[in-house]
């Protein structure tokens, strides 16, 4: 329903239920968001101009809304509560105690013993984790593959990297000119390759 908000920063609260950031409208509207510890620190201050990615979260009882500085950490946050047993909180959670191609590494690398680092994740929820998005991020069909100038063309790396982030809603052209970045700013692996590529399309 909601794809971004821009305003003004009326608000920051870090209270026990949470980190909150109220964006401030046209027509004086202000809207509550609740984001990562990390995103609260580096959102603007009160008083200035931002902007909040943002995800509708609408249950019986309750319709919050849950914001995010950078598109990317936006979109990971919905696959995250699409894995059964991952609410909000504990989606927010994760991506406070990880940046998303972090996130995106251990999927890639199989890696669950680092997600139970954070607060509330066991093993088992752990592996499930891991295996439900790797089927969500590694399975997604895409076109023919990207190929990007250098010792990285037609790699592995670069084939897996473009999967994940077409399955993230990423244009192909966008696609092509942030791996091509990335593959320039000697990244190896795939989690190296998306990490760079993230950055460069946060920027856009």
């Amino acid at each position: 329903m909601y794809d971004y908000i821009k305003g003004t920063i009326a608000a920051k609260v870090n209270s026990s239920k949470g980190t909150f950031v109220t964006v401030e409208t046209g027509g004086g509207v202000g809207y509550l968001t609740e984001v990562t510890g990390r995103d609260f620190e580096a959102a603007p201050e009160v008083g200035e101009q931002g902007t909040i990615y943002t995800v509708l979260i609408h249950r019986e009882d309750k319709m919050a809304l849950c914001g995010f500085l950078h598109k990317e950490d936006r979109d990971i946050f919905n696959i995250l509560t699409s894995v059964s047993g991952v609410g909000s909180k504990m989606a927010l959670m994760l991506l406070n105690e990880f940046t998303s191609s972090e996130l995106i590494g251990f999927v890639i690398e199989g890696n669950f013993k680092e997600l139970t680092r954070a607060k509330g994740v066991g093993p088992k929820l752990a592996q499930k984790i891991i295996l439900e998005l790797k089927d969500k991020l590694m399975n997604y069909q895409t076109t023919e593959p990207l190929t990007v100038p250098g010792k990285l063309q037609d790699s592995q790396a670069v084939q897996d990297a473009q999967m994940v982030l077409t399955s993230l809603g990423y244009e192909r052209e966008e696609i092509k000119s942030a791996l091509s970045k990335a593959a320039a700013a000697g990244s190896a692996s795939a989690e190296e390759i998306l990490r760079e590529a993230l950055k460069v399309l946060s920027n856009n």
